[in-house]
């Protein structure tokens, strides 16, 4: 019997029970019933693309659809592709090998579902980033209720539509509402929660699952460094950047956060940043490839920063081509550089996540590595130059989520690759096989032969176990 979709606590708790008593009837599912709930997901996104890309944009206030397509479609098939093709050899129990005194012994590995997975997701990529985690958990052979962000009910109430013709309510099932329905549903205790967010709000999640001991995944964000070797090209490094940093507007949870580059080389760098991104977005307000920001609130806190900076001597460069100027309505805020910031700033404080890209001088490398390695560890870290002996000194010396190379954010869509952060940045990680392996319990199973030694350890305890000591410690006692 289909179950009601209302913000109700009482309705997510028969939620949870209904796919609880499901998983209980087939615990181990199948790879054909697998493959068949992710081909549901796949012709779920794929015949309403245009739909779900519409929903996100009215939500956004405009954002365009080939931005949607290429930020979140394109990862959804991929890893819907690279899952599927390998699911079976994934399942398969894997032989480990034994202690070598327990002899003729043998020990497998069962990778076994978990059970019910809640997915509480963002705003930013609200497609992607539930799409991603429900992957991995279909994959694993787990039941799933998403909870998507009450900053995108256009889309939320569409995904739900969307989900409830493709899917049994006890498979997959969305719950849309307002943040104290998100409190509700991350303290439900599901076998596992994934939550994709601030640092802030994480800290909530994590504590509102504690009194249930749930498992977390927490995929949180921070201030994701740039670091420009002196060595580095800076016209290249710009074109990256600018793409990095202005995709979705900058609202990115990997987006480069500030860059630490050498004193003398900020002009250039500034020069070419502002023509990279002019060359991308000649306009703004009136162009349909440039994104909104999500919201008034979030545009407020944006300009609030600005006005920080510049209270404390901050020189802010604002990158508007066509000289066009921005309504309320409109929700878009023009690429910004600043220089001459400080720690006492906020910008330097707080995750940005909008357009705003702070340039840091520094006057020696180790500098630079210095007070990255001195921060919170962020979610990316972005290194531009050609001199690998500094690139593995600042491996060495920094921890972060993940490293790109010459190039921003893309090493989150390598599917061979993990995804997660590391401190506040977040813990756990997913995608691929390891996001199979994080849904999934793998089962040790030890399996005793028929002939072993068991009874020379057992008592009644004689000589011979005093003779095994003796020869491997070489001391009587």
């Amino acid at each position: 019997m289909p179950l009601a979709m209302t913000a109700e606590p009482i309705h997510l708790h028969a939620l949870l029970a209904a796919q609880r008593q499901a998983h209980a009837g087939d615990p181990l599912p199948d790879a054909a019933t697998r493959r068949d709930r992710l081909d549901r997901l796949r012709r779920l996104g794929f015949d309403h693309a245009r739909e779900i890309a519409q929903a996100i944009s009215d939500d956004f206030g405009h954002r365009p659809w080939q931005e949607t397509l290429v930020a979140e479609f394109a990862m959804f098939d991929e890893r819907l592709r690279f899952s599927r093709r390998r699911l079976a050899g994934w399942m398969k129990r894997r032989r480990v090998p034994t202690t070598f005194h327990y002899g003729l012994a043998s020990n497998w590995q069962m990778p076994q579902p978990l059970g019910v997975v809640g997915v509480l997701s963002p705003w930013n990529y609200p497609f992607d980033l539930c799409m991603a985690p429900t992957i991995d958990a279909l994959a694993a052979g787990n039941r799933v209720m998403i909870k998507p962000s009450e900053l995108t009910p256009r889309f939320s109430a569409l995904l739900q539509q969307l989900v409830a013709q493709a899917f049994d309510a006890t498979e997959l099932v969305v719950v849309p509402g307002d943040a104290e329905l998100a409190a509700r549903f991350s303290a439900l205790p599901f076998d596992h929660l994934i939550f994709t967010g601030s640092t802030a709000v994480g800290r909530k999640v994590a504590a509102a699952a504690a009194p249930n001991l749930t498992p977390l995944t927490l995929e949180l964000g921070g201030k994701s460094p740039v670091l420009v070797a002196p060595d580095c090209n800076l016209e290249r490094a710009a074109e990256r950047l600018a793409w990095g940093k202005l995709l979705n507007a900058g609202q990115t949870c990997i987006a480069p956060d500030y860059v630490l580059a050498p004193r003398a080389q900020i002009p250039a760098l500034c020069r070419a940043l502002e023509q990279a991104m002019a060359r991308m977005y000649p306009s703004l307000a009136r162009n349909p490839d440039y994104c909104s920001i999500i919201s008034p609130r979030h545009l407020g806190r944006l300009h609030a920063l600005l006005d920080d900076a510049r209270a404390l001597g901050a020189q802010v460069h604002t990158i508007n081509p066509a000289q066009e100027s921005f309504d309320a309505a409109s929700q878009k805020m023009a690429p910004t550089l600043v220089t001459g910031t400080t720690a006492a700033m906020r910008l330097m404080q707080e995750e940005i996540f909008g357009p705003i890209l702070p340039i840091v001088p520094y006057d020696d490398f180790a500098q630079a590595i210095d007070a990255v390695a001195a921060g919170e560890r962020p979610l990316a870290l972005y290194w531009f130059g050609e001199d690998k002996r500094l690139l593995e000194d600042t491996l060495k010396r920094t921890v972060s989520g993940g490293v790109s190379v010459n190039d921003c954010l893309l090493h989150v869509s390598q599917l061979h690759q993990p995804f997660g952060g590391v401190g506040a940045s977040g813990q756990g990680a997913h995608h691929g096989q390891r996001g199979f392996e994080a849904f999934s319990h793998l089962k040790p199973i030890f399996v005793q032969s028929r002939w072993h030694g068991m009874n020379l350890v057992s008592p009644p305890y004689g000589r011979l176990l005093e003779s095994a000591w003796r020869f491997v410690t070489g001391k009587s006692r």
